[in-house]
């Protein structure tokens, strides 16, 4: 076993997941100010720090995924951010791209920017505690997209990026996200997110990633937002896991799937059935952002003070998606 592959099963391995506390200062000053807090960088440190200080980090995060800002700041008890996640058995990740930008060539899609002086910043992370690594491409679905060039520009971009991370001794986490954005049907979401797992992962041979040594980030199979389409918890893990199985190597150690809009509920009971339905030797679990951390920013931002009763919002969070990667959850445990 390797170096890479023991880091990718140690964040993965009995139901643990990853808590995606990766949001751009942008991004979570929207979350902050949609709950009437003022954003600036004590509060966003506060909430991250109750977060990575709950009990759930022993037992149910395999791994955090960090932004910069947050990876450089010390906790009000001195101690440096990466070194309270470790303490906790859990390892530190960071995002490394730039963000998402229009793809020159066809302006509707987005790109994935932030290769130019990776190396270096990599170098950087891993000095400061990261092992393991995130980059997001987006792809849109309409009739016409993901176009071809898209497909492939974000494939070649995510490679290139699990390549440097690789040889800078960190997990790349490949996360090509298809969006649920528009009214497209479920069918289309699994035509599309298998054109661009296939992509991708031509993509990751070309440029030697060690496949061992990776975490895969999908979205499920699910129907678009805008759609009248509705499936049950066991047509999402029947579609979702016959994309999975179709397109997604073997030598990959796990699968940690993001949340992407769907309410926290609907992300646990979905990776349930995943997990109940799951005949593959693949990991499956969690790498959820707002599906973990909605719930206890509405409870913390009643009283930015009563860390105690945030925790343990967040913890029944951890804990029944940490129940669902293992096929364990069930309503009535959601509701104890």
């Amino acid at each position: 076993m390797s170096d890479l592959n023991k880091i990718a099963i140690q964040i993965l391995s009995n139901g643990k997941g990853i808590l995606a506390a990766d949001e751009s200062t942008a991004t979570m000053t929207k979350r902050l100010e949609s709950v009437n807090i003022d954003s600036n960088e004590h509060n966003r440190l506060i909430f991250r720090q109750t977060l990575f200080t709950s009990l759930s980090m022993k037992e149910c995060i395999g791994g955090v995924i960090l932004y910069d800002e947050t990876i450089r700041q010390r906790s009000t008890n001195g101690k440096t951010i990466p070194e309270i996640i470790n303490s906790n058995g859990s390892l530190t990740g960071i995002k490394v791209d730039t963000g998402a930008k229009a793809l020159a060539g066809s302006k509707d899609e987005k790109i994935t920017e932030g290769l130019d002086g990776l190396r270096e910043r990599l170098n950087d992370y891993y000095k400061l505690g990261a092992r393991f690594t995130k980059w997001r491409g987006v792809y849109s679905i309409t009739n016409k997209y993901p176009s071809n060039l898209s497909k492939s520009a974000n494939a070649h971009a995510l490679a290139r990026y699990a390549a440097l991370v690789q040889e800078a001794g960190m997990v790349p986490i490949i996360e090509p996200e298809v969006l649920m954005d528009g009214n497209h049907s479920a069918k289309d979401c699994l035509k599309k997110t298998s054109e661009v797992l296939k992509k991708c992962y031509e993509e990751l041979e070309l440029n030697n990633v060690d496949l061992k040594g990776t975490i895969l980030k999908p979205n499920m199979i699910l129907p678009g937002t805008n759609s009248d389409e509705k499936l049950s918890d066991k047509e999402v893990a029947e579609m979702t896991l016959e994309c999975l199985k179709n397109n997604v190597p073997s030598s990959v150690p796990g699968i940690a799937f993001l949340s992407g809009g769907q309410t926290e509920i609907e992300a646990t009971a979905n990776l349930n059935q995943i997990n109940i339905k799951n005949d593959t030797d693949f990991i499956m679990t969690y790498s959820y952002g707002r599906a973990l951390q909605q719930s206890a920013l509405k409870y913390w931002s009643k009283d930015i003070n009563n860390i105690v009763g945030t925790q343990e919002i967040f913890d029944h969070r951890a804990k029944m998606c940490t129940l669902a990667a293992q096929g364990k959850w069930s309503e009535s445990l959601e509701n104890s």
